[in-house]
């Protein structure tokens, strides 16, 4: 007597059966068919629980009320950095590579503070001359506010991540990157310049570290 192929009988039938009558009633797809066949799980490449290291700092400094920066060309605008923000911005290749003794991981990815061309270009100029020395470009098609597409967008990215932004969002994309619990994280970004916030991600485990950049005198 030929015997019946692997897989078939019973339990094969009523798995048949249980699927056309979810085939048949309303609103059922084909798609909640396969999902009844498998457990529930993360979607495949979603970077929810992947490692990550997001370093994130302030725009260098900007010019006074009432004084004005300077753009590439030296032209005289406010939305620029002043003259020691241009320095920070110099300076910053030494804390963040190419260098061997970068004090912090080269990034493998630039995000800085986007938006229309009126808008302040402090963040992008900060990152200008780290962006040359790495040859990584900036990317800056988030505006301040639309921190919860950037948080995305960041953990998505390659890991180490630099991210310069205005101070106004920082504590935005820290609450959209889901580390806004992490015991030590301020409420809000403190009235300087000179910091360097790191959210270390293991496992799924954020963790905060705030340090100083010490890259100009009088920098604490």
């Amino acid at each position: 007597m030929p015997q019946a192929p692997a897989g078939s009988g019973p339990r094969r039938r009523t798995a048949l059966a249980a699927a056309l009558a979810c085939l048949a009633a309303a609103g059922c797809t084909a798609e909640d068919t396969a999902t009844r066949r498998r457990p529930p799980g993360p979607a495949p490449g979603r970077p929810a629980d992947r490692d990550a290291l997001v370093m994130v700092i302030r725009h260098a400094e900007k010019p006074f009320a009432g004084a004005t920066g300077e753009d590439d060309e030296g032209n005289e605008d406010p939305g620029f950095l002043a003259g020691r923000g241009r320095r920070r911005a110099e300076e910053l290749t030494r804390l963040f590579g190419p260098a061997h003794s970068a004090r912090l991981p080269r990034p493998a990815a630039l995000f800085a503070t986007g938006g229309p061309r009126t808008a302040p270009a402090r963040s992008r100029q900060t990152l200008a001359p780290l962006a040359t020395a790495l040859r990584v470009p900036v990317r800056t098609q988030f505006a301040l506010g639309a921190e919860t597409g950037l948080a995305r967008a960041v953990l998505e990215a390659r890991t180490p991540v630099l991210v310069c932004w205005e101070a106004a969002g920082i504590p935005r994309l820290v609450h959209a990157l889901g580390a806004h619990r992490v015991i030590g994280v301020p409420a809000a970004w403190p009235d300087r310049y000179d910091l360097v916030w790191t959210l270390t991600r293991t496992r799924g485990e954020w963790a905060f570290r705030e340090l100083p950049q010490e890259l100009l005198p009088g920098d604490a």
